[in-house]
Order: C-alpha cells, then sequence, then structure tokens
C-alpha cells in the first residue's frame, strides 16, 4: 500500500493483484510469485493503515465484480474499491456496507472522478462522475504523441500493412462468442485442420465496423500475449465435455471467490447446450459436431486446435499468423450470426 496526503487528508491506497494468475495464465511464466484473494490478510492491511493515520482507505483492484462485491461484504474499513478486470462500467458506485464500488470500464472509454468528503477522521460522503472519452475531440498530449510515433515509426509499414477487409462487424464481448473470436475459431478450423476449434473467453481487443480495412495490427489487438502458440491436438469427447464444464464453473460458480473472470470459452466447429443454473458437471449437454450434425461421442477422438495454452512446451505458429493467412486467403470477411450455443437458466 501507499499513502498519500491530498486536501490535508491521509489517503491510504492499497493494491490486489489478480488472485487466479496461476489458473488463467501460465504459472511457469512466474514460479516465484504467488497469487490469492486473502481476506484475512486484507482485513490485517486495512487494519494497518487505520492505525497509521489513514482517514481513507482505497483498495485498487483487480479481483473483477463480484470478487470485490464479495470482499466488500466480509472486510469492513474500505471506503472505495476501484474494481477492475471484469472490463464492464458502472454508471454510478454500488454500496456494500459501507463500501463504495466504483468501475470505470475499459480501452480508455471512460475516466471516473471520484470527490470525498472526509471529515473527523472518515468519509461523509462520495460525489462519483463516470465521464466518457470522445477521442475524435479531445486533442492529443503533443510530448506523448511524439513519443508514441517514435516508438511506433520502426514497426509503422508493418503494423499498418492491410490483410483483407471485414463487411462483419468484428467484436469481442459476449458471454458466450463474439465475431472477433468466431473470426479466429474458423482460421484454427481451417488453417489447422481442425474438427473443433477453442478460442479463449478474452475480454480484450478492439471492435471492427463493416467496410474496415483489417490490418496487421488489428489482427495484433485481438490475438498478441506472449503464449500465443496456436496447438492441433487430439481431444476425445468426454475430455471436451470436462473442459467445457471447467470454464463454466469458473464462470457461474455460485461463490463469487471461485470464479475467475472473463467469458465462456469460444468454440468453432461444435455447439452445445449449457443451463447456467445447474451445478459443475451438469451444465453441459447437446455437445454436437456442426459439420455432421452427430453428437459428440465421448468415447471418440477429435482433431482440436486452440491457443493461449497455459500449458509449457506447447508448439505451434503464433495465433496471429494464423489469423492472417485465413485473412489473407479469403480476402473479405463475413461472420454468420453464431446460433450453435443454446444458453438456458440465465
Amino acid at each position: 500500500y501507499q499513502m498519500f496526503e491530498r486536501g490535508g487528508v491521509q489517503v491510504a491506497v492499497i493494491g490486489q493483484a489478480f488472485p487466479y494468475m496461476p489458473i488463467a495464465n501460465p504459472g511457469w511464466m512466474f514460479p516465484d510469485l504467488s497469487f490469492g484473494v486473502r481476506q484475512e490478510r486484507m482485513a490485517e492491511v486495512v487494519q494497518e493503515v487505520r492505525d497509521a493515520g489513514a482517514e481513507a482507505v482505497v483498495l485498487l483492484s483487480h479481483n473483477g465484480f463480484d470478487v470485490d462485491r464479495k470482499l466488500a461484504a466480509n472486510v469492513p474499513g474500505i471506503d472505495v474499491i476501484l474494481t477492475g478486470h471484469t472490463h464492464d462500467a458502472l454508471p454510478e458506485p454500488l454500496l456494500v456496507g459501507k463500501t463504495h464500488l466504483i468501475a470505470s470500464g475499459s480501452h480508455g472509454k471512460f475516466v471516473s472522478r471520484l470527490d470525498l468528503d472526509v471529515r473527523d477522521g472518515e468519509v461523509k460522503g462520495v460525489n462519483h462522475k463516470l465521464i466518457p472519452i470522445f477521442s475524435d475531440v479531445i486533442a492529443p498530449d503533443a510530448e506523448m504523441a511524439a513519443l508514441v510515433d517514435a516508438e511506433r515509426a520502426p514497426h509503422k509499414a508493418e503494423l499498418e500493412e492491410v490483410i483483407g477487409q471485414t463487411n462483419s462487424l468484428l467484436f469481442r464481448r459476449g458471454n458466450f462468442n463474439g465475431r472477433w473470436d468466431d473470426l479466429i475459431c474458423d482460421a484454427l478450423l481451417e488453417e489447422r485442420e481442425a474438427d473443433i476449434a477453442l478460442s479463449p473467453g478474452f475480454r480484450w481487443g478492439a471492435s471492427l465496423i463493416p467496410g474496415s480495412d483489417i490490418t496487421r495490427e488489428d489482427i495484433f489487438n485481438a490475438t498478441a500475449m506472449s503464449y500465443p502458440n496456436a496447438y492441433r491436438t487430439e481431444m476425445t469427447g468426454e475430455f471436451l465435455h470436462i473442459v467445457l464444464e471447467d470454464v463454466a464453473d469458473n464462470l457461474f460458480n455460485p461463490d463469487p471467490y471461485y470464479q475467475q473472470g472473463g467469458d465462456m470459452v469460444r468454440v468453432g466447429g461444435m455447439g452445445y447446450r449449457i443451463d447456467i443454473s445447474k451445478p459443475q458437471g451438469e451444465r453441459i449437454t447437446e455437445m454436437t459436431l456442426l459439420k455432421t450434425g452427430e453428437r459428440i461421442d465421448p468415447s471418440k477422438t477429435y482433431v482440436v486446435a486452440g491457443w493461449a495454452s497455459v500449458n509449457e512446451g506447447t508448439e505451434g505458429p503464433p495465433i496471429w499468423d494464423v489469423v492472417e493467412s485465413h485473412v489473407r486467403r479469403i480476402g473479405t470477411v463475413e461472420i454468420e450470426p453464431n446460433t450453435s450455443v443454446k444458453v438456458v437458466g440465465a
């Protein structure tokens, strides 16, 4: 944590890293670090900063909204949680006990202004504004723009090369699919000659409107990461069911501390039914191989392509090369509405 003095008030800002790093990301990349919600430790730190004279306590958190809401209910003494990871903006603070949860969205779409009325050693009131950012009407900072231009200069031609065009709106955010992910799955199916494609439910990456060019930078925006290898492997129908059930529980477990955020794994070449009200192991049914219309056989083996595996030593081309090859080959992207996932129990 760090202590700040603002307006004669001592403010403590406590940091909380994403607690599920070793599960959602390759643990072998950070073997000497550990992560967790650690509710008891958070309570100790809150008391420590209060004892050190903090009149206002702010938690800067990457837990995710539902986790932070539970944490706020269980750990007294936090005045404000600036909650991240979920990527959704809250138009106004959510009050849990005496704790205000503030979410400002993602991708620079908003900034939040928060004014705290602190008197007699405690927060008496909160005034909050969620301010939209219109990048086309705000003059860039000249010094920062120059720094960015200088960094981009050696890569500018490569980044701006047009690979293809899209006639479809390419977007990331949907709990079960998004057209960027549909495009990635199509690329995995065709370029890696697979029956089924799996693409992680990431929430980052900018959208492209119909009629746009698709540049190499656009593809990087949707795929760039430090473990990008596009694997090609075999999985039984039984194992595929286990994978989907495991990811679904990460999202829909009734206890927020078992929810790891993100969206459902995107699936290409296979449809299924999910009942989110069911317990783990019973949510996913009616798994169907789309190219034949046949139900997935638990004992049969299928060729599966995917990327962003957390396993060390995963082999395959980087996913951005797979998508670029696919887009370059087809020229113009047309993504039909994805109706392969049937959601019930919501």
